[in-house]
């Protein structure tokens, strides 16, 4: 499915079940921000089962790249914040030549995305868990699915989507195979726009600067899982952040077909 002017969109539903089944169509969806929905995208949208719109970014990056939602029918908007995954901005002072020196010292310090995504997991396990209870609580009575979402549709959006996935006992292969999917979807347009804005504000772009922004190795997403499976896996992890027992089984019989 293609929603005009909304990068890496996609449904996680046919995934395979370590158990036997797939992943429910029409529950879970992931992409990137939704700034840059056309009209026709707008109405694309308010057709799929989508009523829920979680969005991970920070309040700078919204009010940047404020959203689009359909008004033909009503959306619940949920912002679920994480501060890892977002781009420092530079302190711009009155010289312009504070950009690029603000982000020399940034840009001394980048993790990898690994490192990043672990970051994102010591601090956010009650924002990953606000999600996975998002989801948990949709129906096929309304359009109640949930559309999750940060700037890119890769990082924050990667390990949430792939937290509840596993939890839901889908299989690690097609987990990691969904995330790496990000990078080429996000290639093109998207990826060069988002480059060339830095390059604009007088970032180098290095190569390391370069996979943060646009690149899904699956070596980090596997990073971020064997992490988890050292403190008892996805559902355990979800359940430190606040997921109750109740609320874990409906977030698995949600997903599961």
């Amino acid at each position: 499915m293609a929603i005009e002017g909304l990068f890496n969109f996609r449904d996680t539903g046919g995934m395979p079940l370590t158990s036997g089944g797939v992943i429910r169509s029409g529950v879970l969806y992931r992409s990137a921000a939704l700034n840059a929905l056309t009209d026709d995208g707008l109405a694309q949208l308010a057709d799929t089962a989508v009523g829920v719109i979680a969005d991970f970014r920070t309040p700078v990056e919204q009010q940047m790249a404020p959203d689009r939602v359909p008004v033909s029918r009503p959306f619940r908007v949920e912002s679920l914040t994480l501060l890892e995954g977002a781009l420092p901005q530079p302190a711009v002072g009155p010289d312009a030549t504070a950009v690029p020196e603000s982000f020399a010292t940034v840009l001394a310090q980048l993790p990898t995305l690994g490192e990043l995504y672990l970051s994102m997991l010591a601090h956010g396990a009650g924002t990953f868990a606000g999600v996975a209870r998002l989801v948990g609580a949709s129906t096929d009575d309304e359009p109640t699915a949930v559309l999750v979402h940060c700037t890119a549709g890769k990082d924050r959006t990667g390990v949430a989507v792939a937290l509840m996935l596993d939890a839901a006992g889908a299989e690690r292969d097609a987990i990691v195979a969904d995330y790496a999917s990000s990078q080429d979807n996000l290639a093109g347009p998207w990826a060069e726009g988002m480059l060339g804005t830095l390059t604009s504000m007088g970032v180098p772009v290095t190569d390391s600067l370069r996979t943060l922004v646009t690149k899904t190795p699956p070596a980090a997403i596997e990073q971020a899982l064997t992490w988890v499976d050292g403190r008892g896996g996805s559902a355990a992890y979800l359940q430190s952040g606040g997921l109750t027992d109740d609320e874990l089984d409906a977030l698995r019989t949600r997903l599961r077909a």
